[in-house]
Parts: structure tokens; sequence; C-alpha cells
């Protein structure tokens, strides 16, 4: 079989037909013709296919829904419903299967596979009519909220694009006074919470946790303020991901994971060549974050002291937090279990210095995490917020 994949862009620009088109599938004309009738007395168009590959061939982004035939030869009603959810660009395209089988088992398979509802053969037209207008207004519903988010990602790329203008703007300026790069940075974090409202909550974390580190470090109160604001930039690199990747319910595949990893590069150049000193820390921990002590990090393989302070300070912040908190695959660990997990890791993943100096402050640590809504156990603490 042969499939032509399309990709989410095309199928989300391309504006609803009037009237809906439907893709009926089945390997008997008659049966065919039937459907073809009964469709088109509802008011759509239809498109007919005699089997799995002419159906696959014939699928494309001005399909509204499809009725499929689960008993045909060669490529069955189940397999080609599956390739369609495989797809790139339909997994929510709905599927109502005829289907003359009644057993429980087959029903089973169908919704395992992606089918979002049945007609039984021989089938009415009533039913027909009801289950294919529902499945067609949440088709709908679903398409204009896929349009919704491609204005609100083309918004953060607008808003990303007018913050690189105005870091240039402040450079020629040379508008170096305290306030304009801490509203330079709550610019960075308003767009990243556009994107992704968990983030807010992390980045401001992230800044204090630095904080506490760099100074018990007892490095300068200027370069601990630096480093505290630098910090909360961290993820900047991440208005760049797509939302299918950035907010997936799930484990990366490895072509995914590799697109993720270039947050660290994208966050580094949106904030490059800014006289700022607090924007040029910042651009060395978006970079130098994901780097370990033991060379095996991403971007740039950095190791031990050649991984810049601020970068492995953020790395210990950064894996505590996120271990700590709630992600979209999996829920937050207790810190008990975190900072063995990070004691195995000393030497490897963090400088043990840095590392050494965050254990030897959990107090302030939990405290920060009680501040911000968070407990020792990895649950929330009483009366706050769900994050969104």
């Amino acid at each position: 079989m042969r499939y032509q994949p399309i990709g989410d862009a095309l199928l989300y620009e391309e504006k609803p037909r009037e009237p809906p088109r439907i893709l009926a599938v089945d390997d008997e004309e008659g049966s065919r013709r039937v459907l073809q009738r009964a469709l088109s007395s509802f008011g759509y168009e239809v498109l007919l296919a005699c089997d799995g590959d002419d159906a696959l061939g014939k699928l494309g982004p001005d399909i509204d829904l499809i009725v499929l035939d689960a008993s045909m030869p060669t490529v069955d009603g189940f397999t080609v419903a599956e390739h369609i959810r495989a797809m790139p660009g339909y997994f929510d395209l709905p599927i109502i299967m005829v289907t003359g089988l009644d057993a429980k088992a087959n029903r089973l398979r169908a919704l395992e596979v992606g089918v979002n509802d049945f007609i039984t053969k021989p089938f009415d037209l009533a039913e027909l009519r009801l289950r294919s207008g529902w499945l067609l207004k949440l088709k709908e519903a679903h398409d204009t909220i896929k349009r919704h988010r491609t204005e609100l990602e083309d918004t953060v790329r607008k808003r990303t694009a007018a913050l690189q203008q105005a870091l240039v703007e402040v450079e020629s300026a040379q508008q170096r006074t305290h306030e304009a790069h801490l509203d330079t940075i709550r610019r960075l974090v308003l767009a990243a919470e556009h994107k992704d409202r968990a983030t807010a909550a992390h980045i401001e974390r992230i800044g204090l946790f630095c904080e506490l580190l760099a100074e018990r470090l007892q490095l300068p109160s200027e370069q601990t303020a630096l480093i505290r604001h630098g910090s909360q930039m961290h993820d900047v690199g991440k208005l760049g991901i797509p939302d299918q990747i950035l907010l997936k319910p799930g484990a990366l595949d490895s072509s995914e994971w590799e697109v993720m990893k270039q947050h660290a590069r994208m966050g580094s150049r949106i904030l490059s060549g800014s006289p700022s000193d607090i924007l040029r820390v910042g651009e060395s921990i978006a970079l130098t974050h994901h780097e370990r002590w033991d060379g095996q990090g991403y971007p740039l393989g950095l190791a031990g002291e050649d991984i810049p302070l601020e970068g492995r300070i953020c790395a210990v912040a950064d894996v505590f937090d996120a271990l700590t908190t709630d992600r979209p695959y999996r829920h937050a660990l207790p810190n008990a279990a975190v900072y063995d997990m990070m004691k195995a890791e000393r030497d490897q993943h963090f400088d043990p210095q840095v590392l050494d100096t965050f254990l030897g402050c959990r107090g302030e640590i939990e405290a920060i995490q009680r501040a911000h809504g968070i407990t020792a156990n990895g649950s929330r603490a009483a009366g706050s917020r769900k994050p969104n």
C-alpha cells in the first residue's frame, strides 16, 4: 500500500467545505450505491472507494467523514482505520464503521484502531443521518480549536519576532538600566506562558533555586542577581517547538526528541547579540543547561568546567524541578526519591560541588516549593491551583 501523509498545516488551513465531503468505502458496488444515495440525500458530497487501497489513495484534507465497511477482501476496514490514524493530520478525522459483525471482540478491535461509531447492516437511514451529523459537528468543533491554536502559535511567533527587534533597539540605544532588563525578561516570560502555562510557574521556581545556589556558592551579589534573572529564560527556546511535541501527553519518540533538543540552540539564538549582562547570562544558560558534567549532554557535548558555572547551576535546579512537578507524560516524584536519583548522577550529570551545595540547602529549596504550590511528596499544596 502507498500512502501520502499530509502536514497538519495543510489540514488545518483548509476551510470547511460546504457541503461536507464524505468518503464511503465498500467493496460491493451495490452497497456503495446505497451509501451514495443515502448520504447524498442528507446534503453531503460523496466520494466512493472500492477497497482499502483506493480509500487511502483518495484520502485528503477535504474529507470530513469516512463511512467504512468492516469486511473487505485483502485489506479489511480495521486495517484501513489503523493506517489512517497513523497518518499525520488524520488523528481527529471521524470514522463510522459499517458492519454486520456483532461479536464484542470485533467492536473492541474497532475502538482500538480508532473507529468513532458503528452502523449495523442493513443500516437505518435515520440512524445514519443522526450518527454522521453528530460526528460532523464534532469535527467542526475540533477544526475550530485547531484554527484557534494555529492563530495562537502565529501570535507567539510574531511576539518573538517583535521581541528580537526590541533587543536590537535596546542594543542600538544602549539602554542598560536594570528596569529595562527586567522588563525584557517579563516579556519573555509572558510569551512562554502563552505557549504553555506550566512553564510560567516552572521558570519562577528555577530563578529562585538558582539564586539560592549562587548565594550558597558565595558568588558576588551582582553575579547572583544575573543568574537568577538569566536562568528564568533557560527554556525560552521552547517557543519554537511545535505544540504537538511540547505538550505531548506521553514519551517522545526519537525524531520528536531531536526536535525538542533544538530548544537550547533556539533559546540561545533568541537572546544572542544583546549588550545586556542579564541577557548574555540568559543566552549562556539557555545554551548550556542541558550539558552534563561527563560530556554526554547537548547541544555542544561540553564537559566539566568547560560548561559555564551558570549552566551547571541551572542544570541542577532544572532537573530537580522537572522531576518534582507534574508533566504531560508522568506525575511528579517525591523529593526524597529525586534527591536519591540526583545523588546517583554526581560526577556524571551534575557538577559535584554544585550538587553537594544543592543537597545541603534542602530546607530552603522546599520552602520555595511550598511558596509556589508544591509539596515535598510530589503533590500540590492545599488550596493551590491545579496547573493549566
